[in-house]
């Protein structure tokens, strides 16, 4: 089996804050690094006042994601078609293609479609609380998990390993703090942090700082001067929240086919030899 990565998220941006570090680490080791996203983001609301307000966000978001993955070093995006349920005010309650009204075993069914085509080896997504609980978050979640269980359906030998990118409660209340009106605020950490020891893999992302950044910049329309995301960094650069985000990128194990080496592992692809 090639050494081939599949990672799946719902809206563009999804990838980078969480996992950008690690994308970037293994297109630069040569592997072939995939990305799935459900949706076109068309829900996001717009945060930097520059961008015509009545822009195409869709396509705008779309060309946003793009160049991320060319920042990451990573192969150019693969959309599943359904459009983003939006939330608060936003929310797209009677939208028949809004992923929170889709049936997850068509978002299943598409996810396979894919994995069918890319073969992963490792696949990674959303933990089960979705970070910060959003509809679409979950039900990628969800829909992949699924897909993960279901892949031998679609190629022989499935996927290995699927892994959660996750937060640790401690680090989700330092976020908290640092962004207090971002979607963290309110949540209680408990809940949708994990311990720390349930880390299956821990990844060492500090190389990779200048590719990570580049790639949440380029989601422009999200990470603009009126979101939470700029009005906390543009004063606690020195934050722990700010800079653990360029350090490491943490996961969870997910579902896993064979053995696993001891926990936590400094490579998603990591196996019993030394």
């Amino acid at each position: 089996m090639s050494k081939t990565l599949l990672a799946i998220f719902a809206h563009p941006d999804d990838e980078a804050f969480g996992n950008g570090g690690t994308l970037t680490h293994y297109a630069k080791q040569g592997f072939k690094v995939y990305l799935i996203c459900a949706t076109r983001g068309e829900s996001g609301k717009i945060t930097d006042p520059s961008i015509d307000p009545n822009v195409d966000k869709g396509k705008l978001r779309e060309e946003e994601l793009k160049t991320a993955c060319k920042a990451m070093g990573i192969e150019a995006p693969l959309f599943l078609g359904f459009h983003d349920s939006g939330r608060h005010e936003r929310t797209q309650h009677g939208n028949d293609k809004a992923l929170m009204n889709v049936d997850e075993l068509e978002i299943e069914r598409s996810i396979l479609a894919h994995i069918a085509e890319i073969k992963p080896e490792i696949m990674i997504s959303f933990d089960p609380h979705g970070i910060y609980g959003h509809v679409d978050h979950i039900k990628v979640h969800r829909a992949a998990t699924a897909a993960f269980w279901s892949a031998d359906s679609v190629m022989n030998p499935a996927p290995k390993r699927l892994f959660y990118s996750a937060m640790s409660s401690e680090r989700m209340r330092v976020m908290q703090a640092a962004r207090p009106n971002s979607p963290l605020s309110n949540l209680d950490a408990g809940i949708y942090g994990v311990a720390e020891a349930s880390f299956a893999a821990i990844m060492n992302v500090s190389a990779y700082k200048a590719e990570k950044e580049a790639a949440i910049k380029a989601h422009r329309s999200q990470v603009g001067p009126q979101s939470s995301f700029a009005n906390a960094t543009a004063n606690t650069q020195e934050n722990d929240a700010w800079l653990e985000m360029f350090q490491r990128e943490t996961f969870t194990l997910g579902g896993l086919r064979g053995s696993f080496p001891a926990m936590p592992v400094n490579d998603l692809f990591a196996s019993h030899e030394k």
